[in-house]
This record gives structure tokens, C-alpha cells and sequence, in this order.
């Protein structure tokens, strides 16, 4: 159970997360000075299966509750169709507003621009130019059937790299990610301040004035 050793309460609050965007978390934390945040991480492979998401969720949910003051999804839908809300319902537990992390990622408004710029965007995020090769290239079986690639790809015109650190090596990585797919590319620097604007008023305590 996880307490203030100090005083015996209850830690404040608990993130239960998606794996992918567990680094972006924890540098938003220590931004903000968010000490009484802790994460609870799912595997990031739901990226790829996320009817799977609300399920997992829910499960963590169960396993946690009682032992925080506080539980909060680190999920936006993600591709689950509005099941998550469903699942969600009744529980008091608000998730991270939005349809995917592109959108927490870049922030609303730009990501809508970019999206109705181009609607045949396909995004990349730091953590999908890492693990581009295991979560698309093999998560899709294009190493096994490279044939798959315009089926799955055809109506794509370009990759966004949404990136949340100025790395070089991600970018030049991302722009061969965008070379194999054969598609035009574009680099867009986002950093953390959309996401972390978007989570501060669910994970800031609120003070207290002194009476």
C-alpha cells in the first residue's frame, strides 16, 4: 500500500498510464514539482490492441483503489471507440481529455490544423520513433508480408513526427521511418507543455489557505 511514511496518509494520487507515454510523465512531474504523483504503467504494446485498453484499465483500477486518495487515467480514448468512457462510467475517475496522445501531444488546436492540413497524416510520437521497427514494421507484419505495405499505407500522403525532445538521432530516425513507408515528412516540435497543461488541473493539489 502505498502512504506517506512521514504522517501514515494516503498517497495523493496515482496515474494509471499508458506505457508509451511513461517518460513524458515522469519529466512532467519533476516540471511541476509534482511529488505526490506516483504511475502505475500498462505495457505499451495496447497501442496495438486497444479494445484491450478499457479492460486493463478497469483491472489496475480494482488492484489500486483504497490504496490512494486519488486515481487518475493517463489515457485519452486511444482508439477505443468510447469504450473506455463506458468503462469508466460510474467510477469517478476522469481520463486524460481527447481522442489519442497525438492530440495531448501537439495540443488541440494544432493537431486539428494539421490534421484537416492533411488529413493523410500518419503520426509519430518519440517513443513510436524507437520503437518503430517492433510496434509497425513487425506489429503490422511487414517484415513478413512487406506486400501488406500499400494496404496499409496507400492512403497515407505524409508522417508527422510530433516530437517531444529536439533530438537529433529521433528525428533523422523518423525520417528513414518516413522513407520506408514512402511518404512525404514533416517535423513538428511539441515538447511537454501541451500535455502538461492538459494534466495540471487534474494532478495540482489544490491549497489550502490557512484558517
Amino acid at each position: 500500500m502505498s502512504r506517506d511514511e512521514e504522517n501514515g496518509s494516503l498517497t495523493p494520487i496515482l496515474v494509471i498510464a499508458c506505457g508509451a507515454i511513461a517518460r513524458e510523465l515522469v519529466r512532467i512531474r519533476e516540471l511541476n514539482g509534482w511529488g505526490h504523483v506516483e504511475f502505475q504503467c500498462l505495457p505499451a504494446g495496447l497501442h496495438n490492441r486497444p479494445e484491450k485498453i478499457p479492460a486493463a484499465v478497469l483491472e489496475m483500477i480494482e488492484a489500486r483503489r483504497g490504496q490512494y486518495a486519488r486515481l487518475f487515467v493517463g489515457y485519452a480514448d486511444c482508439g477505443t471507440g468510447g469504450l473506455l468512457d463506458t468503462a469508466l462510467q460510474g467510477t469517478g475517475i476522469e481520463r486524460i481529455p481527447g481522442a489519442h496522445c497525438y492530440e495531448f501531444f501537439a495540443g488541440g488546436a494544432a493537431f486539428h490544423a494539421l490534421a484537416e492540413e492533411e488529413p493523410g497524416s500518419f503520426y509519430l510520437t518519440d517513443f513510436l520513433v524507437r520503437h518503430f521497427e517492433r510496434l509497425v514494421v513487425r506489429g503490422l507484419g511487414l517484415d513478413r508480408q512487406p506486400g501488406l505495405l500499400p494496404v496499409y499505407f496507400g492512403n497515407y500522403r505524409r508522417v508527422v513526427y510530433l516530437a517531444q525532445t529536439a533530438d537529433p538521432e529521433l528525428q533523422a530516425l523518423a525520417r528513414r521511418h518516413a522513407e520506408f513507408l514512402g511518404l512525404d515528412y514533416l517535423y513538428r516540435f511539441c515538447g511537454d507543455g501541451p500535455l502538461s497543461l492538459t494534466l495540471r488541473p487534474s494532478l495540482t493539489l489544490e491549497e489550502t489557505c490557512p484558517s
